[in-house]
């Protein structure tokens, strides 16, 4: 790859911003739009939206906050005359609401253009990025600025529990984003971070990940090289020191590069680092340095890199080490990031949206660290486009060798379209599991893997549920079962 690339994403135009205030999003449901949507009322537009099987919980979260949604994709949909739609990615060229935009002379935007043009022209865009840790370092930063007194903006794909919500509007000071490197929309094959202005970036990781929009590793890196070129030469690219990939690409950027992570050369360093049942404490280097302790409520080394980032954001927007290691404790995280569901009869029950083998061997060895002498039980859904994909194969297997229980639902198949040579072979998973000492198993269906679990893990175990989704359920499936058990044991 040659330098410089031009910057790839397709803007199309947008009415005037005093024009715009009926919105109506295709494709609302989704985590991102959805998160949104209720953005955009906050605002003060009057918003709608269409979707197809809109279910808990979306659809409580669109209902509480009052905004309709239309079942399917109709052109009638549009009969309300919104001023400007928003094109989610799940729609397809040949959407008939896209095609009733088109007709009547409505202007349609990606969702991605939409709120860079709306939210990201003043005050100064944060964008996290990488292929790891996006949703908890944007949720953390948001918490450490806004802690700190910035009340920032924040845009982010999970709900955090210090505000109960995935977006601030801010007060036209920081904004901090989450920068997703997945495809914009039909027509911008181009990730969406391309359109969030950046001026400030995190670049956490860069690894191989949605193999169903790209081919190759170099196909990724040629977008985090485009979101590289996009930082003007006034902003800051904090780039991951301990990830010599982000480090090679960092070397493009004619932006300013802080570097954070573990080794002598980071600028912002953690050493004396010390995973704990409270989370991990760590001595923080600025510089060559000693600014002091942070006692941080995140387990696990990928989660020491998120809190030097995080704390780098901070003090490129003036804010001191003493502001920021007293706010951190404070942190309380992300729903479905190593999140305690509940305990019943001695066991713990934890839900993570790990789904990818880097992300999912660092929160078993968090959680190790986390719950020192409990026995720790993996239990994964494949169920994301590229889990299903036998692209990680060798490297699951490293992964769940983690934990000394390993146990798999069958990967998810409606509308599967994959080759049988594509797919993820889930018995030679379990079978390199069990040759690696590890009591790993799968069962076909989410009723019987709650059950075996019911029956076999005992007093004192953690469970940890991972998927991209829901999984059915199960946390609570397997917690009312083990409710039914101490009943039982103690009548």
């Amino acid at each position: 790859m040659t330098k410089p690339h031009q910057p790839w994403f397709v803007r199309r135009e947008m009415p005037p911003a005093d024009a715009v205030r009926r919105i109506h999003l295709i494709g609302i449901a989704g985590a991102g739009m959805g998160a949104f949507a209720g953005m955009l009322q906050a605002a003060g537009y009057e918003v709608r939206g269409s979707d197809r099987n809109v279910y808990p919980p979306m659809s409580t979260e669109l209902e509480q906050r009052g905004i309709a949604w239309m079942e399917g994709w109709a052109a009638e949909h549009l009969d309300w005359a919104p001023d400007l739609v928003i094109v989610g990615n799940v729609c397809r060229r040949d959407n008939p609401e896209v095609a009733a935009a088109a007709e009547r002379g409505i202007p349609y935007v990606s969702f991605p253009q939409a709120f860079g043009d709306l939210f990201l022209t003043r005050g100064t865009p944060v964008v996290v990025a990488g292929t790891h840790g996006k949703t908890t370092t944007t949720a953390l930063t948001s918490w450490l600025l806004s802690a700190c007194g910035l009340d920032p903006g924040m845009l982010v794909g999970g709900v955090t529990r210090n505000f109960d919500s995935t977006f601030l509007l801010g007060q036209g000071g920081p904004f901090v984003v989450e920068g997703d490197e997945y495809d914009t929309a039909f027509f911008d094959k181009g990730p969406k971070f391309l359109h969030y202005r950046p001026k400030l970036t995190i670049l956490n990781n860069i690894e191989f990940d949605h193999a169903d929009i790209y081919d190759t590793l170099d196909e990724i890196i040629e977008n985090f090289d485009r979101l590289i070129d996009i930082l003007p030469s006034d902003g800051v690219l904090f780039a991951n020191a301990d990830d010599p990939l982000v480090v090679e690409r960092a070397a493009r950027s004619q932006a300013r590069v802080v570097t954070y992570g573990f080794g002598e050369g980071a600028s912002l360093r953690a050493v004396d680092v010390e995973p704990n049942a409270r989370g991990c404490d760590f001595t923080l280097v600025r510089d060559g340095r000693t600014l002091g302790r942070v006692a941080s409520p995140l387990a696990g080394r990928h989660n020491v890199w998120n809190t030097l980032a995080a704390f780098g954001i901070g003090f490129e927007l003036g804010l001191t080490f003493e502001a920021l290691s007293g706010a951190v404790g404070g942190y309380l995280g992300v729903k479905k990031r190593q999140e305690e569901k509940g305990e019943a009869d001695g066991v713990l029950v934890l839900d993570d949206y790990a789904h990818h083998p880097t992300a999912i061997e660092e929160t078993l060895n968090a959680l190790q660290a986390r719950y020192p002498g409990r026995t720790l039980w993996a239990v994964y859904e494949p169920k994301s486009n590229t889990a299903r994909r036998n692209v990680h194969q060798q490297d699951y297997a490293r992964a769940f060798a983690a934990a000394p229980h390993a146990w798999f639902a069958r990967p998810f198949v409606k509308e599967d379209k994959l080759a049988q040579d594509e797919k993820l072979d889930l018995d030679r998973l379990v079978a390199d599991l069990q040759a690696a000492g590890v009591d790993a198993g799968h069962r076909p269906d989410i009723p019987s893997l709650a059950a075996h679990l019911a029956d076999t893990v005992l007093r004192g175990d953690v469970v940890v549920f991972m998927s991209s989704s829901g999984f059915e359920g199960i946390h609570d499936r397997l917690l009312d079962a083990l409710r039914d058990r101490e009943a039982r044991r103690t009548a």
